[in-house]
């Protein structure tokens, strides 16, 4: 598995000849620096943690693009479809849809997930963590944006996450120190890759303390810069 991280909570992931993208904020994202048609070049599906702006980013004009599926909470892909996007696949918290090849399921995060349109509130379901497990490759968890919950380890109990990508920034979902916390406690992880900083003033800048908060436990944390991959499982 091929796992690009490009800035702030955004991802392609690529596995068994497939390619999705995850929260593809890439427009004003400012640490984002990588050409957009690049990144999303041959995806299939884009998978949506909840309805913040800097989660759906560039959502409907790379469905319109690459004519991939949306997927996400039943809320958020009806209004987006209400934008134009022709593809999706609606879903809720523990639901689990088969996406050919691979599955995704979503699960509980804390956190806010309204979208402002035009000035306006839009309520667009709850936030979400994501699932994704393909036959042959290590499990993923994409949090999502969130705090520590107890119930993490239900997660870990129900699907076994091998790969973590974890929100460590602070101020809007837990910071490094709480980030490694649950990793340890609550997730059985074997590779840990932090996101959701290092993005806009107020957001921990770099990833050091939550490596350290793992230093000496089974998590391998890998930390790449934006545009950067790693290779997992």
């Amino acid at each position: 598995m091929r796992i690009t991280w490009l800035g702030h909570a955004a991802f392609r992931v690529e596995f068994d000849g497939k390619a999705v993208l995850f929260d593809p904020f890439l427009s004003g994202n400012p640490s984002f620096k990588g050409d957009r048609a690049a990144v999303s070049a041959g995806i299939s599906h884009i998978l949506l943690t909840h309805g913040h702006a800097d989660h759906v980013g560039d959502t409907i004009e790379l469905a319109r693009e690459t004519g991939a599926t949306v997927v996400s909470n039943a809320d958020l892909v009806t209004f987006l479809a209400g934008k134009g996007v022709e593809k999706v696949e609606p879903m809720n918290t523990g639901g689990t849809v088969d996406l050919g090849g691979f599955s995704a399921t979503m699960v509980r995060a804390d956190h806010s997930a309204s979208l402002i349109d035009n000035g306006v509130s839009i309520a667009v379901g709850n936030a979400n963590g994501l699932i994704l497990k393909a036959p042959g490759q290590p499990t993923l968890y994409h949090l999502g944006d969130t705090d520590i919950f107890s119930d993490m380890a239900l997660i870990a109990e129900l699907h076994q996450p091998k790969i973590g990508l974890v929100p460590i920034g602070d101020r809007y979902t837990m910071g490094p120190q709480t980030a490694a916390l649950a990793v340890k406690r609550y997730l059985d992880l074997d590779v840990a890759i932090p996101c959701h900083y290092a993005t806009f003033p107020g957001l921990v800048s770099n990833a050091d303390t939550f490596a350290a908060g793992l230093a000496g436990t089974k998590t391998r944390v890998l930390a790449p810069k934006s545009g950067e991959s790693v290779e997992v499982g």
